[in-house]
């Protein structure tokens, strides 16, 4: 075991010191992080009109007279969700553009609005769509056919309609560009756009008022130049990528880089990966979730968005596409903190011996049914303790591997709500899945498992008298 903690210390730690402090990684991170309150109104929204109309309507009938009461709240949450998730995209691009900028010490201002800028200039321009003819009777539609137009009759909604068919408009911004589906576009356009900026402004490729000039004044000018050559780099780059595919840089990326990611990272063998790595990394002190955070957040707080899409649309759990999304680490794999530390309370309250640990668990048992852990973490300790080593690192892949299964056999849905990651075990899963008991006692499943998993471990702990050092 020593040889291993050395050879772990000397090859392993500073590798994973610097990929937690890489810049880049950092900026994606703190993009994600600040869009938090955009993407929690959004999915409190969502979460409201479950309980408003979703589950009414499942168990009173269509049309109840529950869910008419509530229509004006419902609009409410509607209008919420408009203004947060289906712009999610271009709040993070700005979010993005800003941290990175900042990391740099040039002016984050400018690198968030020169991001946002990159990241439109790529979008589609028009869109073709069917648009309802208001006021024109079903008996026009020969008329208008002679003169020309692409019309139809249209009774599919129980009224007759006569629609227009492939109107095209330009200036268009759609959700596929600005919503949870043009992530990873605005992922990769805003992190170049706002580095073609920063070195820009490194090198001093600017314009240089007088001293006198006010800073604001000053500080916008020198951005014009660097603003300019990246937000016309991805003009040409949009250019060529319609001219020679026919297809936007969008378009691109979501066949390209976003769907196979996403592919790769429903695996059940890269769940347990990605688990398994942010346990190593806690061990050795190393924030594992911050690490990670690229991936947990970069590839599954997509596939949870997507997830909440397609209920918003459909209110159907059985069309969504992904098994495991960002939430699904916090409902099933994070009771207590990383390494389902709640769980090691509960063995310490019932097995442990030990006055200092069983005091350090009264003190830590507040914290931990609210998700924090740092505590336990650094006062059991786990940091660098070899008798924890084995239940702190099988702990939450195990409940991963449990709740994937569950997830994948269609036993519960799954996680398609974000909800604030200090819920209490048991509370997220139901929240998280749009009010569904039996993603709760999955979760209370998976503590179970966890206690029984930290158990002899902490007997073993009973050996060691000694105070921690």
């Amino acid at each position: 075991m020593n040889a291993f903690m050395n050879w772990m210390e000397m090859h392993f730690m500073p590798v994973a010191a610097k990929v937690g402090n890489q810049r880049h990684l950092i900026a994606i991170r703190d993009g994600f992080i600040a869009i938090m309150p955009v993407t929690m109104v959004g999915s409190i929204a969502v979460l409201l009109n479950v309980f408003f109309r979703d589950l009414p309507n499942e168990w009173f009938g269509e049309g109840n007279s529950f869910v008419s009461a509530m229509e004006p709240l419902i609009n409410i949450n509607g209008n919420v969700y408009f203004g947060s998730i289906t712009v999610l995209g271009i709040a993070f691009t700005i979010s993005l553009g800003y941290h990175l900028a900042k990391s740099y010490d040039v002016n984050p201002i400018a690198g968030a609005v020169i991001a946002f800028s990159a990241v439109v200039t790529c979008m589609n321009q028009s869109a073709v769509f069917d648009y309802i003819l208001p006021g024109v009777a079903e008996s026009s539609v020969g008329a208008l056919k002679d003169a020309g137009l692409n019309v139809v009759a249209n009774t599919s909604d129980g009224a007759a309609n006569v629609v227009l068919q492939g109107v095209s408009e330009w200036g268009y911004m759609g959700q596929a560009f600005t919503g949870s589906s043009g992530l990873f576009t605005c992922l990769i356009v805003g992190l170049l756009s706002t580095m073609i900026y920063v070195k820009l402004m490194q090198k001093k490729v600017t314009i240089k008022l007088p001293d006198s000039v006010p800073p604001a004044v000053s500080n916008a000018f020198a951005a014009i130049i660097p603003g300019i050559i990246a937000i016309y780099t991805f003009g040409i780059v949009t250019q060529i990528s319609v001219m020679t595919t026919g297809l936007y840089p969008n378009d691109l990326i979501i066949e390209w880089i976003q769907k196979p990611l996403l592919g790769l990272s429903q695996g059940i063998f890269s769940v347990i990966l990605v688990m398994f790595l942010i346990q190593l990394f806690w061990f050795f002190g190393l924030h594992g979730d911050n690490i990670l955070a690229p991936i947990t957040e970069g590839v599954y707080t997509p596939a949870l968005l997507a997830n909440l899409e397609v209920w918003n649309n459909t209110h159907s759990v059985e069309q969504m596409e992904y098994i495991w999304t960002r939430g699904s680490i916090n409902a099933y794999a994070m009771a207590g903190g990383s390494g389902m530390t709640l769980a090691l309370l509960i063995a310490i309250f019932i097995f442990s011996k030990r006055e200092d640990q069983r005091a350090i668990a009264k003190l830590a048992a507040p914290m931990g049914i609210f998700e924090i852990n740092e505590p336990v973490i650094f006062g059991v300790p786990i940091v660098l303790n070899p008798v924890y080593l084995i239940p702190w690192l099988l702990s939450a892949p195990i409940c991963s591997v449990i709740a994937y299964l569950f997830t994948a056999a269609g036993i519960i849905p799954p996680v398609f709500i974000q909800v604030p990651w200090v819920m209490p075990v048991g509370f997220y899963a139901f929240f998280a899945t749009g009010g569904n008991f039996l993603a709760a006692l999955v979760s209370l499943l998976c503590l179970a498992v966890s206690v029984v998993i930290w158990t002899p471990f902490v007997m073993l702990a009973n050996r060691d008298k000694k105070e921690p050092q």
